[in-house]
Formats: structure tokens, sequence, C-alpha cells
């Protein structure tokens, strides 16, 4: 039987090239180059520490809870941006291990996507796939039509740990920095596994990614998958940072309602003291149907903490009901599982989060000219 399974996707393969993945590069003038080096620019990650890729810094994480210490490694949100004449683009990237999910595709836990830049335009090239049969990294290799020069951006894993990461150029090629975002600061989202990007079937469609190539924004990635839980040390990193708009979707993490209460409100004054002119954006969480009771509670409360700081004259905050993101004609199709998105649901959310996102940055870019 599994003869017959393996015969099977080797005919795959050599009926349709683009399923066939090739761990070992063929190319005689390949110069590979370490992103964590200039002219590379990283983004969406913590820059403090590059032994390894993270998110923050470690001591922040272990702080926080095991959850947090150990997500902090997975790449959700994590770009290298660059430029190049190269007329290919290769990749070999360094993992300690490859996460294997039954509901999302390898291609988002542990792929790599490649984009084009111009005038802040992004445009999709290619996904980096990760071969089957990989234990501890892998090469993929994107060849392009011309020998010009281009910005690029290559977004990294949703769930997986990133050790190395190296570009491969033609020898010879120009190397320079890529373009910049329209804003100056990045956009800080918080949450939970959907926040992290479960079950995108590519990095590049969680919603942060859409919104960020939508608005030319540079963003950051705080989702901890079953670990956003507002503690005290996690606010007060996310207080720590400078950014344009602040999303706070953690509502599906926390273990019921009365620990949504008892964090909530206490993580937006937390949060307001030390960052008065960021917008926030609340986000409960998204569901189809609302069975039960708690989940209920849980969207009045997030909605109660927007309440709260309208009565109290801040204007920089809006509320997006989640029930609302995922109703309408097409709400049974969002989901793998009832809970975390399908590509059809994470371009639902950039749609309609992007919209307010969109709103909050553009009144800050009003108030700093």
């Amino acid at each position: 039987m599994a003869e017959t399974k393996k015969k099977i996707e080797d005919d795959i393969a050599k009926i349709d090239k683009n399923l066939e993945v090739k761990t070992t590069l063929e190319l005689d003038d390949v110069v590979f180059y370490d992103v964590k080096k200039a002219p590379f620019d990283l983004y969406g990650l913590y820059l403090g520490e590059l032994d390894v890729f993270k998110r923050m810094p470690e001591s922040v994480a272990n702080s926080v809870s095991t959850g947090v210490a150990s997500l902090n490694f997975n790449t959700a949100g994590g770009r290298v941006r660059f430029s190049t004449d190269s007329d290919y683009i290769a990749i070999k990237c360094v993992l300690p291990m490859v996460r294997n999910f039954s509901h999302m595709p390898r291609t988002g836990s542990t792929g790599f996507d490649l984009y084009e830049v111009e005038d802040g335009t992004c445009t999709y090239v290619k996904t980096f796939v990760p071969p089957k049969d990989v234990t501890d990294g892998y090469e993929s290799l994107a060849r392009l039509p011309d020998k010009r020069m281009r910005s690029f951006e290559i977004n990294f894993p949703l769930y997986n740990r990133v050790d190395e990461l190296y570009i491969g150029l033609r020898e010879g090629s120009r190397i320079d920095h890529g373009d910049r975002y329209k804003y100056d600061k990045p956009v800080l989202y918080y949450g939970s596994s959907i926040t992290q990007g479960g079950c995108a079937s590519k990095p590049s469609n969680s919603y942060q990614s859409i919104i960020s190539h939508d608005l030319d924004c540079d963003h950051i990635n705080l989702g901890f998958s079953g670990s956003a839980k507002g503690e005290k040390e996690i606010v007060d990193y996310l207080a720590s940072l400078d950014a344009s708009v602040f999303v706070c979707d953690y509502d599906y993490n926390a273990p019921n309602a009365e620990h949504l209460k008892a964090t909530h409100l206490p993580l937006y004054l937390a949060y307001r003291e030390k960052n008065p002119d960021t917008p926030i954006i609340f986000v409960s969480g998204v569901k189809v149907i609302y069975r039960n009771e708690d989940l209920i509670k849980r969207r009045k409360i997030v909605f109660d903490t927007y309440m709260y700081a309208k009565e109290h004259g801040d204007d920089l905050v809006s509320f997006i009901d989640g029930h609302a993101i995922f109703g309408g004609r097409y709400g049974n199709v969002y989901t793998v599982d009832d809970a975390h998105p399908n590509d059809a649901g994470f371009l639902r959310m950039a749609d309609v989060i992007g919209r307010e996102v969109e709103i909050m940055l553009k009144r800050t870019a009003k108030k700093d000219t």
C-alpha cells in the first residue's frame, strides 16, 4: 500500500512540475548572503538578539508564560527586504524542527513567500515550498524573467522556528537595501493563534500580511497560539513599543469570560497610559455562530472596554464585532474547524480590520504633519 502511494505521488510530480520541489540547487554561480547582515532589512522581528530569529526579547517572553516563551521563536510576521538585479533568488533556511498540523498546510507553517515591491505595491512572485521530507531546513529557487534592479520582500513562516536564512543570488549581481514602507511606525497586533496566522495556506495570507501589503505598512505580529491571556508582563511590553496603531485581538485565549473581564480593561488602561496618542482597535472573537453564553459575555466585555474609553473622552478607539466578520452570505466557508480561518477567512478579516487600520493610519499621519 505504501509503495502504491509513493508511486502515485511520484507520478503526480512528473505530470505537474509545479508540484515537484527540488532540495538541491543545481547552480554553479550562486552566492549566499546572511539576511542578518546589511544591506538586508528585517521587519517584524526583535533585532536586539539575532542569534536566532524571534519576535520579542527572550527575557520578556520567558516572564510571560511557557507558551509565549516557546512561540516567541515562531517567525509569524517576520520579513526581509532587499533589492537586487539577479535573475534568480534562492533561499537556504536552517530549521531546528518542522511543525506539522492536520489542519494547516506546511506552506503556511514552514514556507516563505517572495514578493516584488514597486512604489508601495507588493506583487506575489512565489512561495518557497518545503519538501515533504524536510527535517532541518531546505533550499528553494525562484527564477525571474530578466536581470534588472528590483526590490523584494520575503515573508517568514507563521508556525516554525528559523535559526538561519540565507539569500542566494547570481554571482556578480548588485544588492542593496529594499523599499521602505509608507508609514514609519509598525501596526502592532496582539492575539491568539488566529492572530499568529493559523491556518493560512502561506505566510502572506495571514490577515496582518494582507493588510500590510494593501496599505504599505510595516507590522509586528504578537499572536501566540493558545497563549495570549493579557498578562501584565506582555501588556508592559506591548506598551513599550512605538506603534502607529494597536490591534487588540486576544478574546479567544482568555480561559473564560471572567478572566477576560479581569484583564481587558486593565490592558487598555496600561497601554493608554504609556501611549496616549496611539489608536487602538478592539476586536472580539470571530465566530460564525455564538453558540453559548460565554461567547456572548466575551463580546460584551470587549465592547464595554471600548465604551469605557469613549465615555472617558478617548476618540482614538474603535470596536470590531468578530461575529459580524464571519457572518453574512458566505459565513459557512471562512474556517477550517469553526475557529481558525482558511484563506477566505483571513481575506475577510483583512477587509474588515484593514478598513479600520487604514482610517487610523490616516488620522495619525495627519496629526504628525
